[in-house]
């Protein structure tokens, strides 16, 4: 495992499959496949759960497509949501600007070592500690 590693959050995983917006679709596609061929991704138990639930509801994939895509993402070091995370998720979320769900994200990537952090939800260029949060999709773009 490389000392270098960025988190991917959902949103990142989901554009990669949406073919309703070419401009997302393309830069997460090549992002993930930057992060494939660095061995430098990582995600959390919440973020598969959430691209399963988003893609499959929105019928951008079928759930076997679903599930063979987080199949493959799970070979990628995967935080896993424990009683432990969620419990510093709290704090996160008490003491700073996220939301809950928001700060499971950040305390995962906190969790994995990440450097960066990849969302278009989070407030692009903000640190928390050795964690800096990148928007992808946004001017300064991957």
């Amino acid at each position: 495992m490389t000392s270098d590693l960025t988190f991917v959050d959902t949103n990142v995983l989901v554009y990669a499959e949406d073919t309703r917006d070419p401009y997302r679709r393309g830069i997460a596609a090549r992002t993930l496949g930057d992060l494939w061929a660095s061995d430098s991704g990582t995600l959390s138990t919440q973020v598969l759960q959430e691209f399963y639930n988003v893609v499959t509801r929105k019928k951008m994939l079928r759930p076997v497509q679903a599930r063979r895509i987080v199949a493959e993402y799970a070979a990628w070091p995967v935080v896993e949501t424990t009683a432990q995370l969620i419990v510093s998720a709290s704090m996160l979320h008490e003491h700073h600007s996220f939301s809950f769900w928001d700060a499971m994200v950040v305390e995962a990537a906190l969790l994995s070592g990440a450097t960066t952090l990849l969302s278009e939800d989070l407030q692009d260029g903000r640190r928390i500690g050795d964690l800096s949060i990148r928007n992808p999709f946004g001017p300064a773009g991957p």
